[in-house]
């Protein structure tokens, strides 16, 4: 007669089931790989006007060619938008919405459009434009050196 299973069996099944499951987990994201050592690689390429080095400015998000004048551009893996507002004033914000945490998704008319609810911000501050939102987009730092924009 089957004897019943008792906690510790079925802990120990159900790490080991789980163990087996998670073989070739992760390492998909952002379009790396995983090596055997667990750690991810880089993509196998990246658009040609979004240089993806790391240095000690911090990672390269564009060239300062690639930021319409008047208008910007949403990075949507590094979840910034960086925006020039006038010729060679460039600024970073978070694309996260403060409304509900949706991700924006244009630069257009002089604002940061999210296309759940309708908020917009303005490209030169941040700030809420029309709502829901209430609170307007977090800075975030970046470097402009020589022809190139890096969050750092």
């Amino acid at each position: 007669m089957p004897q019943p299973a008792t906690r510790r069996t079925v802990l120990a099944t159900g790490a080991g089931a789980l163990t087996l499951g998670c073989v070739g987990c992760g390492g998909k994201e952002g379009g790396g790989t995983t090596s055997a050592s667990g750690s991810a690689s880089a993509p196998a390429s990246a658009p040609a006007s979004s240089p993806q080095e790391s240095g000690a400015g911090g990672k390269a998000l564009a060239a300062t060619s690639d930021i319409p004048e008047g208008g910007g551009r949403v990075f949507k893996e590094e979840k910034v938008v960086v925006t020039q507002p006038k010729k060679g004033d460039f600024k970073a914000f978070s694309a996260i919405c403060t409304h509900q945490g949706c991700t924006v998704n244009k630069v257009a008319d002089g604002t940061i459009d999210c296309p759940c609810h309708g908020s917009r911000f303005r490209i030169a501050d941040g700030s809420v434009a029309h709502g829901p939102a209430t609170r307007p987009l977090p800075k975030r730092p970046i470097k402009v050196e020589g022809k190139s924009i890096r969050l750092t």
